[in-house]
């Protein structure tokens, strides 16, 4: 996902990058994981000694330090039932996760010694509000304490001396390296609008303390504490923060902001997911390995000790804090193999990655923005919008191409605004962002599009600026990014808009168009037979794109968006529209099918056929076969909900015809008139710039079958009302949307 490296503002350069800087990886991990419920035979001898090591309670957690490397080590609950083992690490640390609440004792594997009784607590038992008060947190490198006594690393930008303050402070919390003190990215940025910045690595990653694991539970409650604790600063304003991040960072204030942190007013989740395993991990049930699983490979390289380059500089320069907190790093689990030990959604690993899951506790203001396209997170989060049922307000932007356009010129003005309402409260002023707009534009897109800094609030009171903000339509959809009129292809501006004030957007309607014989496409058609094609996943590249991380984003990429070859896939295509269209939210692949093989993997595309031939990319689904259930109280006509749970699994019956959904992910994009829509089903690869998947399919032969008992169909929800401009962009012009010619 999205990282932060250097931005200058005076210099007027920046470089942000996609993956993160690799890490020293000649640690190893020789310690065996915590197991949990072993067999109940260990017992306190009557003349046990007190034990030489540490045991530290926490969030569902005991931490041992101090042990002898290679030491078994046993937890006993009051009764003295034993909950959880390990080997102590080389480091002389041991772990316990997802220990339930209560009073427990750390024993040596034959009694011999134990620890006094060590109190797991859950999230929801909460500090003093003395314990934020007494921290000092002041400008520069520093550290947070959270509730278990963890220090989180942080590095504390202010716009001007902390005699002029208090100021307007927002926070980024990750695991990439938002508190390297030379990574000024986001503070400069957001120092350049007014705002302290506060970068803080989470536990297990820089030069924070603990060990590391994808967003679970003591994440969540570190990141309540850091608001906390940052908001009782005397530089403060009003004693409350905002949140800020893109990608890694925005996925993380979801979670942050589920907490409830009472100094938390506002947040900006952008480039985010709705739910780790369908939108990204396993979209369709397929393994992700062309994003999903190389990034948690780099976060996990990155959670080593020194992992981040900068840390083992900070450490060597003196700062003892940093060095003491990589010795629970050998206690890091190994998430690449877990991700291959469960291709089905489990709740215990699941839910705690979800934010789904958590989304309907948060309480304060969100502006959220996103890709349709985006080619790391995916583009399937505007699925979670239904499931902010608490927040006072939801302000939403979506748009064509790719991970980073919420930081585009047509995306931040809003962002900006929507910040210094509910952060800073005051009549927003956007004359700096041309400041921000050039670097960013050099920087990310390789060119500059012009900024909106227009003060359109301008002369209203703070009260009335709000009250206008909120009366607008909170949902805007920007079309056509990349073929903004007057600028060069791909600039990173979008060419028209649309607000709307509900979504799903109340005028769309579900339009069913059926596949037919002869490749046919049409709502109504008399449809008889099936068209076969081979799954051949070798017949086209695994993806169109194959430049760096970083170079997608730019103006001048280059696609090499190559058809499938002439009988693997069936392709359905239908006649000119007489009218203009707009397809707008997410849709939904309909089919009977059969299969030679038990298993297939399948991937439904939508493409538009331009008058001149020319064919651009809309939008993709995916879908193994043998996940095809649905959960009922989820899916509507438009968007198909899998369980993707292991008990629900079932295998094809070769040759047997066979209803599946697939979920095509939502995106927004006009059909003129005289253009086609094009339906192209087969084996997963090909239509993506960084995905790629581990498909089954190997050669099976797999049939749509389109008959009168069989009416297989893509429904799509289609608006007609809104004001298309007229002329199609240039082909390659729409940015994260390939184009080939004819």
């Amino acid at each position: 996902m999205f990282r932060n490296s250097r931005f200058t503002v005076l210099a007027l350069v920046s470089t942000l990058l996609a993956t993160s800087c690799g890490g020293d990886d000649s640690s190893s991990d020789s310690s065996m994981p915590a197991t949990t419920a072993p067999a109940p035979t260990t017992t306190i001898a009557a003349d046990a000694a007190p034990a030489d090591f540490d045991a530290t309670p926490g969030v569902r957690q005991i931490t041992v330090t101090g042990a002898v490397a290679a030491d078994e080590l046993i937890v006993l609950d009051t009764s003295g039932a034993e909950v959880a083992s390990g080997l102590v690490d080389d480091n002389g640390a041991l772990l316990f996760r997802r220990v339930e609440p209560g009073d427990y004792r750390v024993v040596t594997a034959d009694g011999s010694a134990a620890t006094p009784v060590v109190t797991v607590y859950g999230a929801d038992e909460l500090p003093e509000q003395s314990f934020y008060d007494e921290q000092v947190i002041g400008e520069g490198f520093g550290y947070v304490e959270v509730r278990d006594g963890t220090l989180l690393s942080a590095n504390v930008m202010l716009p001007g001396p902390a005699a002029n303050g208090p100021y307007p402070t927002v926070v980024e919390y990750s695991g990439y390296s938002p508190s390297d003190p030379s990574n000024t990215t986001f503070g400069l940025l957001f120092n350049t609008l007014g705002y302290a910045y506060v970068g803080v690595n989470m536990r297990g990653t820089g030069c924070s303390g603990g060990s590391y694991r994808f967003f679970e539970e003591a994440q969540l409650v570190d990141g309540y504490d850091v608001i906390e604790a940052i908001a009782a600063q005397d530089w403060v304003l009003d004693n409350e923060v905002g949140m800020v991040g893109i990608s890694y960072p925005g996925i993380s204030q979801l979670f942050v902001a589920s907490t409830q942190p009472p100094s938390l007013v506002a947040i900006t989740p952008i480039s985010v997911l709705d739910d780790s395993y369908r939108s990204t991990l396993y979209p369709g049930g397929i393994l992700n390995t062309g994003f999903a699983v190389s990034w948690t490979a780099e976060r996990m390289q990155e959670s080593q000790m020194y992992g981040q380059e900068w840390t083992k500089k900070q450490a060597d320069e003196g700062d003892e804090v940093c060095a003491e907190n990589q010795m629970l790093r050998l206690q890091n689990p190994d998430l690449t193999a877990e991700i291959d030990d469960n291709p089905f959604y489990t709740a215990d690993i699941g839910d705690e990655i979800n934010p789904l899951m958590f989304v309907p506790k948060i309480d304060v203001p969100v502006f959220m923005a996103g890709a349709w396209q985006d080619e790391q997170t995916g583009g399937h989060f505007p699925a979670m919008i239904d499931d902010f049922t608490s927040v006072p307000h939801l302000y939403v932007t979506m748009v064509n191409g790719l991970h980073t356009e919420s930081l585009s010129p047509s995306v931040f003005p809003r962002m900006a605004e929507f910040l210094s309402l509910y952060v800073a409260k005051k009549t927003p002023d956007l004359s700096v962002l041309p400041l921000i707009a050039g670097p960013l534009g050099a920087g990310l897109y390789g060119t500059v599009a012009p900024i909106d800094s227009t003060n359109r609030f301008e002369g209203l009171s703070y009260e009335d600026a709000l009250a206008a903000f909120e009366n607008e339509d909170p949902y805007v959809v920007l079309f056509e990014q990349g073929a903004a009129d007057g600028l060069d292809p791909a600039s990173p501006a979008a060419r028209w808009s649309a607000s709307f004030d509900s979504w799903p957007v109340a005028s769309a309607t579900a339009i069913r168009y059926l596949l037919g014989d002869g490749g046919r496409l049409g709502e109504e058609l008399a449809t008889t037979g099936e068209t076969s094609y081979v799954a051949d996943p070798t017949a086209v590249p695994e993806t169109f794109y194959e430049g760096s991380g970083s170079g997608i984003w730019r103006a001048d990429v280059q696609y090499d968006w190559v058809r499938n070859p002439e009988g693997t896939a069936a392709v359905f295509t239908s006649d000119p529209f007489t009218d203009d269209a707009v397809i707008l939210g997410p849709g939904s692949a309909d089919l009977w099918i059969t299969s030679s093989a038990e298993d297939t993997d399948l991937e439904v595309t939508l493409s538009e056929i331009r008058p001149d031939g020319s064919e651009v990319y809309i939008q993709s689904g995916w879908l193994r076969a043998s996940h095809r259930v649905l959960d009922d109280s989820k899916s509507t006509e438009l968007q198909p909900v899998h369980t993707h749970i292991a008990a629900d699994a079932v295998e094809l019956a070769p040759g047997e015809i066979t209803a599946v959904r697939v979920d095509i992910f939502p995106v927004a994009h006009p059909i003129r008139s005289g253009s086609r829509l094009r339906v192209t089903i087969d084996a997963p690869g090909g239509n993506r710039g960084v995905w790629k998947f581990r498909t089954l399919s190997a050669g099976e032969s797999v049939s749509i079958v389109h008959d009168a008992e069989h009416p297989s169909a893509v429904v799509l929800p289609i608006v007609r009302d809104l004001p298309v401009p007229p002329g199609v962009p240039a082909c390659g012009a729409l940015r994260g949307q390939p184009c080939r010619p004819s």
